[in-house]
């Protein structure tokens, strides 16, 4: 028809099927940022010398391989983390 604009049908969007819910939660993202930001701390601490910095390397690490951990958990438990999918 003329002056009729011609609406196609939008492609069908794929279902991603992700069984465990991987970074797909606040707990794993909360994790993640926390573990960087320590991650962080420890670089700049070895950048500006291990030697005088020494207690920000500490810290950096105990944030990164025990509060983010820890954090993911403890929000996990809470109810923020991945919800399971139901099986087959």
């Amino acid at each position: 028809m003329a002056g009729t604009k011609e609406q196609h049908p939008k492609p069908a969007e794929q279902d991603f099927h992700d069984p465990y819910g991987h970074g797909h939660s606040v707990a794993a993202w909360v994790a993640v940022v926390v573990v960087l930001i320590g991650s962080l701390l420890a670089t700049i601490a070895v950048g500006f010398g291990i030697n005088e910095y020494l207690w920000l390397f500490i810290v950096g690490m105990v944030i990164a391989v025990v509060v983010g951990p820890v954090a993911g958990k403890v929000l996990g438990a809470m109810g923020f983390g991945a919800q399971p999918h139901s099986g087959h």
